[in-house]
């Protein structure tokens, strides 16, 4: 997200300012709601509202972007599906810059097979 401060349009440096609480507190709480984005969603917006003092409309419509910049990877490790195949896992480090090819019969040999019932 692009955060330069100009003092020429405090309105737009209010909402960059929420959108990047909003997606800091949506990666912090993330792993909390695995399965269910639409309570990390709500979570956030209350969050916006209830410490920050955002109106609602604007909580969740800064909190809708948020999570659309958190679903676009926002530099994150992931699962790069378009690489992937039904054998192969493609998991890419946009920090590093490195792509890793996984077969997926590894992947079940170290870590679905591997586990004890």
């Amino acid at each position: 997200m692009n955060m330069t401060i100009t003092a020429q349009n405090p309105e737009s440096e209010y909402r960059v300012a929420m959108q990047s609480a909003a997606l800091c507190y949506m990666q912090r709480h993330q792993a909390e709601h695995l399965g269910n984005d639409q309570q990390l969603f709500n979570r956030t917006v209350n969050y916006l509202q209830a410490t920050l003092e955002v109106p609602v409309y604007l909580a969740e419509t800064l909190t809708g972007l948020a999570y659309g910049e958190l679903l676009s990877g926002g530099g994150q490790r992931h699962l790069d599906l378009k690489g992937s195949s039904a054998s192969v896992a493609v998991l890419t480090d946009p920090t590093s810059g490195k792509s890793f090819a996984i077969p997926v019969a590894l992947i079940f040999k170290h870590l679905v097979d591997a586990t004890e019932p």
